[in-house]
């Protein structure tokens, strides 16, 4: 990525590393079809989160709903999810006939706000899906979502797609607290494998289920013997290949992401118009560099204009066309609003940081 050239949003970092080992993988006559180079990576993902399991699959979408489902949610359950996330969170349950339930999130933190929570829980309430927005922890904390569940016997679950190198203040990784969590291997993500999942969970139950789901419903690896209903969701050799030299990389990345956090809210900090939200770098990875602005569209083109590439963040699920729910959503709809993501590849240069802060900079004093 050169300093001069058009500085994308975000974009995958690929190397040389990857395209040697894809040759050599190809050397061995492989079928493509998940095999060690896929355990391997499964087992990287265990060791580095400190979860027990790790079951990979073909996207992060299908990851969630394969959690929700090897969980016991079922059609007509609700399953209550923040109002501001990707709409693949709450899209994984619909796919099978559960019931997205929304809450507002925390100002501070874009995670879910606890205190909503009760007033949505209902009879038909099965589970909460907990985002961590950004890789970032709530400000109320993880135990209180761990407490609601079980006050109500609901199921904790959560979508960490975002969340690969972050953790809760105690040390424990991010997607190991509920029954299972979920992280995306999508083209943005920390490390990509072009597309991908993976669920991590410390239940010896919930992993068997998933590895049945994932692959017919078999009752072991290759055969066609089929105790339970499953599904074609497999990873590939060549996904794995890659995302084996990716996870590699990963901590280098994580010190990366903090590193460019931190000069873009140095250089921004004098500007009254830009508001970042709270990001705990001791704990925490911040995914995407995200922002309140003012002014956001046309901000968004001057930025155009100067080869600086910036995108709007979520807008409010319940008000989207494919959801149209009604309810008021003070802080998501905010977000939907005036927030802004800025260029957030970990291989940005310092000297492209300055670059994008100084054309924000004179946007605003102009």
């Amino acid at each position: 990525m050169r300093d001069n050239s058009f500085i994308n949003q975000m974009e995958p970092w690929f190397g040389t590393e990857e395209k040697k080992a894809i040759n050599e993988y190809m050397e061995e006559d492989g079928w493509l079809t998940e095999f060690k180079h896929t355990k391997r990576f499964e087992q990287r993902i265990a060791e580095y989160t400190g979860a027990k399991h790790c079951v990979v699959v073909n996207n992060g979408t299908i990851s969630l709903t394969l959690m929700a489902i090897a969980a016991g949610i079922k059609a007509g359950d609700e399953v209550i999810v923040p109002n501001y996330t990707m709409i693949a969170t709450p899209n994984s349950v619909k796919m099978f006939g559960a019931i997205p339930v929304f809450v507002d999130v925390e100002p501070e933190t874009l995670c879910m706000d606890v205190s909503l929570i009760e007033n949505a829980i209902t009879s038909k309430t099965k589970a909460i899906m907990y985002v961590n927005a950004n890789g970032r922890n709530s400000k109320s904390g993880i135990q209180k979502f761990v407490d609601l569940a079980k006050k109500h016997d609901l199921i904790l679950l959560e979508d960490a797609a975002q969340s690969l190198g972050s953790r809760f203040p105690d040390g424990r990784h991010q997607g190991t607290v509920g029954l299972a969590g979920s992280f995306s291997f999508s083209a943005p993500k920390i490390i990509s494998t072009g597309q991908g999942g993976a669920i991590i969970t410390n239940s010896d139950e919930m992993a068997n289920k998933l590895r049945r789901l994932k692959d017919f419903g078999r009752s072991g690896g290759g055969n066609d013997i089929h105790d339970t209903i499953g599904f074609n969701f497999k990873f590939t050799e060549l996904q794995a290949v890659i995302g084996n030299e990716q996870m590699k990389k990963l901590s280098e990345r994580v010190e990366r992401k903090k590193e460019i956090y931190s000069l873009y809210k140095e250089e921004l900090s004098h500007l009254k118009q830009v508001t970042f939200f709270e990001q705990d770098l001791t704990c925490t990875t911040p995914w995407f560099i995200d922002i309140l602005v003012e002014d956001r569209e046309r901000l968004q083109q001057q930025l155009k204009e100067q080869g600086i590439g910036t995108r709007e963040m979520y807008p409010p699920i319940n008000k989207q066309m494919a959801y149209q729910v009604n309810g008021q959503h003070k802080v998501s709809e905010l977000v939907g609003e005036k927030g802004l993501w800025l260029p957030s590849a970990a291989q940005l240069t310092n000297n492209q940081v300055l670059r994008i802060c100084r054309e924000i900079s004179l946007f605003f004093k102009g």
